[in-house]
């Protein structure tokens, strides 16, 4: 029962906490430390105690698979220099360097625990990496960075940590730990392989979303308990499947199965994330009353401001050597900015898995006491002096977040040419399938495709085509959801009809567009285009021109001639002719690139510059 209503006190607690922090605009994950760090020294709070095993079994393989299935193959092999060199080499260099400084300044400690402490507080911490990215939108490529590193750089510090606690006990040889290297990151990798090859070809018979999600949360711990059984590192094993799984999903799943599982994992994920900053927090008055009285407050602070400052000046020093020596092998356009590795290097929170790991460390070891409030004092220290200024940080160097117009420019021109892949299917099944059935189907693919493109500055301060069938829709579901509650009140109607005609509904108004457009203004996004698409022949041959300030001074001719209303407009890049695009009534500029095969038009709408390609379909 006690153990019940912690778990209830936490949920609610995590629950609380980051609503307030939303209301005060400050990210929860401090907001919750700070609950936890003040909470921990009420009487009437209960005693938490976050044991090694309760991390490192309980709540890093869900974290860490939560975070894999989000994790892209192709954006981190993209980056993978970046990636090795801040998830394998870094951790090894910040441990020597700190062990080093340990022994400068608690030298009876010995080099065993010196470099065991310098393996506690070098990973930075997935969750922390990951919560401050998302909440102040860095760049695509930071975030892949930060999140790529934090996935691994686990595994390189837990197996240095394992090595050290072996010779605090007795000598250990190089070749021993070269071995413990190799073990454990191929076995890791190895265990990682197996787990997802037999996970992916289970899913391939399996069709029922909930046995589904029930194999999903067996997978982490699985992988993870399999690979330290055999010595590995269960950490890369579960990243490797994590990562395999995810990327496979959209070939083996069902699209109830990935629906489920995806809603699944944010909710353990949401609640597990912030939960463990709660728990850090609640370790405070534990780990400071077990100071030794003897021991001189004021030496044991400094000692921990030490260790803190040796860990932020090794990451900060490591990134900007790295950045400027792989930028000096680029040409200029690909060199990495500074800002960049500033950013990289000031986002190393540390979390949840160095106050674990510092009770790994016997307790009969010389100064232990301090060696956890060094540990302690590295999380929090980080946590609120890099988590809280990074977001000023990014703004004074000019970070800017990826453009969402720019996204938004792909992600039409990928549904674009999703669709067009899928009419070509519909079109070979026409003599199979009644005309009026493919022409709704052709027409809905249509709308959708035209939602994509007006999602962009084209409709801006007016109400678009899509954002008035979703606004007439959704309110027309409300209406249909209350008749049908009606009619279950009634007790007419079976109550499984009832609940399988409400999800009907739900599941069509969970396809339409997020926000009622009736009581939230959407934002303003100018698609300037910058490559976002691909590139072609003909983009090149008609480079963009400038952007048109104001749209009043255009209009569609054959718009006004019919007495139609355009949605946006567009301008060909071969003769100067200004159309309506294809949400409007008319499509007057597709129709003028049929009718004379000027290959590329450019949007003529206040700011954008974005162009597209009529003969191979992309932008630019």
């Amino acid at each position: 029962m006690d153990v019940l209503l912690l778990i209830v006190g936490l949920a609610i607690t995590v629950l609380a906490g980051t609503a307030l922090a939303s209301r005060l605009r400050i990210p929860a994950p401090m907001v919750l430390l700070a609950v936890g760090l003040i909470a921990s020294f009420l009487p009437f709070v209960p005693t938490v105690e976050l044991t090694p095993a309760m991390v490192l079994f309980g709540l890093l393989p869900p974290l860490l698979y939560a975070t894999a299935l989000q994790t892209s193959i192709l954006d981190i092999r993209a980056n993978l220099t970046s990636v090795i060199l801040l998830s394998v080499v870094l951790p090894v260099v910040t441990t020597l360097v700190v062990a080093v400084v340990v022994m400068q300044l608690l030298p009876e400690v010995g080099w065993a625990v010196a470099i065991a402490l310098g393996a506690v507080v070098a990973p930075p911490d997935a969750v922390s990496a990951s919560a401050v990215a998302r909440r102040i939108g860095l760049p695509r490529q930071i975030v892949t960075v930060l999140e790529g590193e934090s996935l691994f750089n686990d595994a390189t510090a837990l197996v240095s940590l394992r090595t050290a606690i072996a010779a605090i006990s007795g000598s250990v040889a190089v070749l021993t730990i070269g071995r413990d290297f190799l073990v454990a990151a191929g076995g890791g990798l190895l265990i990682g392989l197996l787990v997802a090859a037999v996970v992916i070809r289970v899913r391939r018979f399996v069709r029922d979303p909930l046995i589904d999600t029930g194999i999903s949360l067996v997978i982490p711990f699985a992988a993870y308990l399999v690979a330290e059984e055999i010595g590995a590192s269960g950490v890369i094993s579960v990243v490797v499947a994590g990562v395999l799984i995810g990327h496979k999903a959209p070939i083996v799943q069902t699209s109830g199965s990935r629906i489920t599982e995806r809603i699944t994992w944010n909710s353990i994920a949401y609640l597990l994330e912030h939960a463990v900053f709660l728990l850090i927090g609640l370790q405070a008055a534990r780990i400071i009353a077990g100071l030794d009285s003897a021991a001189s407050g004021l030496a044991a602070l400094g000692f921990c401001l030490v260790v803190l400052l040796t860990v932020i000046v090794v990451r900060m020093v490591w990134v900007g050597a790295v950045t400027m020596i792989q930028n000096l092998g680029r040409a200029p356009a690909e060199r990495e900015p500074l800002s960049h590795a500033v950013v990289i290097g000031w986002a190393g929170m540390r979390g949840v898995v160095t106050i674990a790991a510092v009770f790994v460390i016997p307790a009969g070891v010389p100064h232990h006491d301090v060696l956890v409030l060094a540990a302690l004092t590295v999380v929090l220290g980080t946590l609120y002096l890099q988590g809280l200024t990074l977001p000023w940080l990014t703004r004074k160097l000019h970070v800017r977040p990826e453009d969402p117009a720019a996204d938004a420019l792909a992600r039409a021109s990928l549904l674009h040419k999703a669709g067009e892949a899928g009419l070509a299917e519909l079109a070979e099944c026409e003599a199979d399938a009644p005309a009026e059935v493919c022409t709704d189907i052709r027409n809905r693919v249509e709308q959708r495709d035209f939602a994509a493109w007006e999602r962009l500055s084209t409709t801006a301060g007016e109400e678009s085509p899509s954002e008035a069938y979703t606004r007439v829709r959704r309110r027309m579901l409300r209406a249909e959801r209350a008749r049908v509650l009606e009619i279950r009140s009634e007790g007419e109607v079976p109550s499984g009809v009832i609940r399988e005609v409400l999800g009907m509904l739900d599941v069509e108004e969970s396809m339409l567009d997020e926000g009622d457009v009736a009581e939230e203004v959407r934002p303003l996004m100018v698609a300037t285009g910058s490559g976002e698409g691909g590139t072609c022949d003909d983009l090149r041959s008609h480079p963009s021109v400038p952007a048109a300030t104001q749209a009043d001074d255009l209009a569609c001719p054959e718009c006004l001639e019919e007495g139609t209303r355009w949605v946006a407009l567009r301008r060909c890049l071969d003769c100067g002719h200004v159309g309506c695009c294809d949400s409007s009534p008319g499509r007057h500029g597709t129709r003028h690139f049929h009718d004379t095969e000027h290959a590329v038009m450019q949007s003529c709408e206040p700011g954008e510059t974005w162009r597209w390609c009529f003969v191979h379909r992309v932008t630019a």
